[in-house]
């Protein structure tokens, strides 16, 4: 086992232990991954402004977010296909992300379903909804979310269309996977990944079996979304999905001001500022970039969550310092759990902790509630 330093680490432990097209899945952006390499790189610019001589010896990284104390301003993203990263993938992280005092999110397209989390953990967890063309599964799922009494429903609103994922294409990404000649020496090299997932309870998308007719019988994920995302989509879905949904309700990917003021006037409690991980429009801009001007527009009104290249504990102090309340991580989850399952998960989350503690300490800051711009260096 290599030392494990920061999340470059589990990425790279988790591209040797994976299949290619389950990691690049998680790994790759849209068209030219403009936007993806954006994320990184515009957060990489921000610089943090050292302080010398201030008394940080007591210092805190916990927060609340939509009225929930958390261990630090940070939650688990909603990602699918999380089961195929890792056998019961999904049950893994949410177990983690309890035990470290963070919200965990669970995908529409998770592996295993919201029955199977809710009886994995003691406490509630986010349930992630796409909005469907039959409107009447979309309201089972939040029925059923009800049910399980999930503490947030987060609806995605950057999916009507799904952005052509050129690697995903090239590498036959299925669900479940398939044994196919050009991947079986691939999967044959990974053993432990092929006995858990494999082999494993669920292999399919597990709101779905037995829900959405014909979804187990397409040849990839790319037709079966096709076939089910609504390009119609209005925000009159959002009032839909209001009157449905009794809890706190949060809008993911929302990357304009506009559509931020738009969002915050349906009551939603939270709003994400993000960009589906550079994985939809690329070209759009950064979500970094674009996190100021929405904090200033609605930021008065409702929580803003930052989601978009969340890869340290730097990071985090980046996005809060610039009006977030707390942010998202998705990618270096899944690096986290398929390095090393439900240890990778919490060896992610105490490398983002240790960053967070450790760069509030050197910029002279105690308390992450009090975090603000003058933390931080911007250049140009």
């Amino acid at each position: 086992m290599p030392t494990i330093t920061n999340i470059q680490d589990l990425r790279t432990l988790a591209k040797r232990r994976i299949p290619r097209a389950i990691f690049d899945y998680a790994d790759r952006g849209s068209y030219d991954e403009v936007t993806l390499r954006a994320n990184r790189a515009d957060l990489a610019a921000i610089g943090l402004r050292q302080r010398v001589m201030i008394d940080v010896d007591k210092r805190s990284v916990a927060t609340r977010i939509l009225g929930q104390d958390v261990t630090m301003p940070l939650a688990i993203a909603p990602t699918g296909l999380t089961g195929l990263f890792h056998g019961n993938g999904e049950i893994h992280g949410a177990r983690a992300a309890e035990a470290f005092g963070i919200p965990f999110c669970l995908s529409t397209m998770s592996i295993c379903s919201i029955e199977d989390v809710r009886g994995a953990v003691t406490k509630p967890f986010w349930f992630q909804l796409y909005v469907m063309r039959d409107r009447g599964f979309s309201k089972s799922l939040i029925e059923r979310a009800i049910a399980a009494q999930c503490s947030a429903l987060v609806l995605t609103l950057d999916l009507q269309i799904q952005g052509q994922r050129h690697r995903d294409l090239k590498n036959g990404l299925a669900v479940p996977p398939r044994l196919t000649l050009a991947n079986a020496l691939d999967i044959a090299t990974k053993p432990s990944w092929a006995m858990k997932v494999l082999f494993g309870k669920r292999r399919s998308f597990g709101n779905l079996e037995g829900q959405v007719k014909g979804a187990g019988n397409l040849k990839t994920l790319s037709e079966w979304t096709a076939s089910q995302f609504d390009a119609s989509l209005s925000w009159k879905d959002v009032e839909w999905v209001r009157s449905i949904w009794p809890g706190k309700l949060i809008l993911k990917g929302v990357l304009d001001e506009d559509d931020a003021k738009i969002a915050a006037s349906t009551g939603a409690d939270a709003v994400v500022v993000s960009n589906h991980g550079g994985r939809q429009l690329d070209g759009a801009q950064s979500s970094i970039s674009a996190l100021p001007g929405i904090v200033q527009s609605i930021g008065h009104q409702t929580e803003i969550l930052f989601d978009g290249g969340v890869q340290s504990g730097q990071d985090i102090l980046k996005a809060v310092a610039l009006g977030a309340r707390g942010c998202l991580m998705g990618k270096a989850f899944l690096y986290g759990l398929a390095a090393m399952g439900e240890a990778g998960v919490t060896k992610a989350l105490e490398i983002m902790r240790k960053e967070l503690d450790i760069s509030m300490a050197l910029t002279g800051t105690g308390d992450i509630t009090k975090v603000d711009r003058s933390s931080l260096v911007i250049r140009g």
